[in-house]
């Protein structure tokens, strides 16, 4: 069995986000990528599957960036994907990713690397997205199941059984592999690389693809315009006095103020 697993690069959640002055996009300088968190959970499952004694051919990271988008790559072999694949242009669709998952899935064609399982985040972080593991999985001809939190594989029979967490409760499905789960918090607790494997990884090999030779350049579904940083919000105001006294003044204020009352 072979198994894909996305691993997109982010902005630190931690960081500081500033905009470029011509909304463009966000200045890098001095900001910090790093693999975006529900991608981890990919990557680990993935790890965990051969760990659980399933028989993996090859467990592939796959990328898609500038240069320092090799770094999640690189996060993803540390954790123990064997190699890596990195799609690399000047003009990648980032913010469309339905036009990005059209990209990656003619990558992995070119790469002949068809898997069996793939595996990825149910949304990023930056901008809150979940299409993209939708969109490849149409874009590759695959069943897909969102929102995974747990998973069991029968090797033999080539079959995942899959549970994923709805408004109603819980949901158990059944299908043939080759499918895409997108991975959701509490399927698995990715892991801290050791030293030893950040060292492993630098020696794993990683493929580069240059977008401009993919057979597959449709225009963007989508126009990227600008960004804009959010309005600062107005400073917090702290009411004091006795729980009564503060109750009035607040329900003057939401009256006065907020004209929510």
């Amino acid at each position: 069995m072979r198994v894909l697993a996305i691993a997109m690069q982010v902005p630190d959640s931690r960081a500081v986000i500033r905009v470029l002055d011509d909304g463009s996009g966000v200045d890098p300088a001095g900001l910090k990528f790093v693999c975006s968190p529900f991608d981890e959970f990919a990557v680990e499952q993935a790890v965990q599957i051969r760990e659980g004694g399933w028989e993996v051919e090859e467990i592939i990271a796959f990328t898609a960036g500038d240069k320092g988008a090799a770094g999640a790559l690189r996060t993803a072999l540390a954790m123990g994907a064997d190699r890596g694949i990195h799609l690399v242009g000047d003009d990648l669709p980032l913010h469309d990713e339905v036009a990005m998952a059209r990209l990656i899935a003619a990558a992995i064609r070119q790469a002949d690397a068809q898997p069996d399982l793939v595996l990825c985040g149910r949304k990023t972080i930056d901008n809150d997205s979940g299409e993209l593991g939708p969109a490849l999985a149409e874009f590759l001809g695959l069943p897909h199941v969102g929102g995974v939190t747990g998973l069991e594989l029968d090797d033999t029979a080539g079959r995942a059984r899959i549970r994923r967490r709805t408004d109603d409760g819980e949901v158990v499905l059944e299908g043939d592999l080759p499918m895409l789960l997108t991975c959701d918090k509490g399927l698995v607790e990715p892991r801290y690389p050791a030293l030893p494997m950040i060292m492993k990884a630098k020696k794993k090999p990683v493929d580069t693809i240059d977008a401009s030779t993919l057979a597959d350049q449709s225009e963007p579904s989508t126009t990227f315009v600008c960004l804009q940083a959010p309005s600062e919000r107005p400073p917090c105001r702290v009411l004091g006095g006795t729980p009564e006294e503060m109750a009035r003044e607040l329900v003057g204020l939401l009256r006065k103020e907020a004209k929510v009352l």
